[in-house]
């Protein structure tokens, strides 16, 4: 008898399709004998490919604001000739839409966002409301999945990675002892801290008896704050700038904890039982912290700053009302927790 196969489809950022992982367990506990696919954007899949419980990760090359659909008909080929019986579409957004009605799925779920092309409702044979935005965006997913049924667990909202390991010896060279790793950027500056915050928490934590290691993502911006950092600390050990993915997971599995403000690395940590301290100030820890007990999160204090805007134009940003010893206490709190 041929298996159900099911599409889920979300286009969105590296942290997104971490805290889909969630919903996706739910949906295979519902249907154990379904053949899951997933399509994701080509820099998201392989926080999805190792998951053995995922029959396929499909990826598809993403331009920001843009569906290019010249590039994608290759692979939409290929996902049609799958003759899916169900496809989810998480987002909702014009990308995932329109790539929903081209995959055709016999039923198409899909969740109907508040912008976009007015047609969207025809590429979904059904379609749900967004929920609230106030939920956590774990809850979220979890919620489009009621269109068809499947019971919310909350037992299964934890993140879930697993390590290539391929990249276990060069990330054993890059990090040779387990260190509390600091991660200083995101993707927009109003949700990182300045430097001398960093430097402030690196004497806290080493007073207190971790070894600590800073790194950053890859982008120019992003590694000058690492050359900043190292001006200010000389003596601070950063990691070098990784050449895949894979390897920053292979080496961030080898640390004791994360620190970082709210960005992809906290949620990667996470998936991986890595203790994390997440900080927010422009974003709602009750919506993106990862969710339990060894994930512990710390919110600024309320803002005005445009979601639309990279920088908070606060006279005290409000990613600086998160301090160095709120930060550090957090962190040594939930180290005592996790050794006893």
């Amino acid at each position: 008898m041929r298996r159900e196969k099911i599409l889920a489809i979300k286009f969105k950022f590296l942290g997104d399709v971490a805290i889909m992982v969630p919903a996706l367990r739910m949906l295979r506990q519902h249907l154990p004998e379904a053949e899951i696919h997933v399509l994701v954007a080509a820099e998201a899949a392989t926080v999805l490919e190792r998951l053995d419980w995922i029959d396929k990760v499909w990826s598809l090359k993403r331009h920001r604001g843009k569906l290019r659909l010249r590039d994608s008909l290759p692979l939409i080929r290929q996902l049609r000739a799958e003759n899916f019986d169900r496809s989810v579409d998480f987002v909702g957004n014009d990308r995932g839409a329109v790539l929903s009605r081209m995959i055709g799925a016999r039923e198409r779920l899909g969740v109907l966002a508040p912008k976009g092309f007015k047609g969207r409702t025809k590429c979904y044979t059904q379609s749900l409301e967004q929920l609230d935005t106030t939920r956590h965006e774990c809850v979220r997913d979890a919620y489009v999945l009621s269109g068809w049924g499947v019971p919310f667990d909350r037992e299964a909202l934890r993140l879930e990675l697993v390590p290539n390991p391929d990249f276990a010896a060069e990330a054993a060279k890059i990090l040779p002892e387990p260190c509390l790793i600091c991660h200083l950027s995101t993707s927009q500056p109003k949700k990182e801290w300045p430097i001398g915050n960093w430097v402030e928490l690196y004497g806290l934590m080493t007073q207190a008896g971790h070894k600590v290691v800073f790194t950053a993502g890859h982008t120019d911006r992003e590694q000058a704050l690492l050359t900043e950092l190292k001006a200010a600390l000389p003596e601070a050990n950063c990691l070098p700038v990784f050449s895949s993915l894979e390897l920053f997971i292979a080496t961030m599995a080898r640390a004791t904890m994360l620190i970082s403000p709210d960005t992809a690395p906290l949620h990667l940590a996470a998936g991986l039982c890595v203790p994390t301290v997440g900080f927010f100030g422009p974003t709602a820890s009750s919506c993106w912290a990862p969710i339990g007990p060894k994930n512990r999160s710390i919110q600024g204090e309320a803002c005005p700053c445009s979601g639309h805007l990279h920088v908070c134009k606060e006279s005290v940003p409000c990613i600086n009302t998160v301090t160095p010893a709120r930060v550090a206490a957090e962190a040594k709190s939930l180290a005592a927790a996790i050794a006893r």
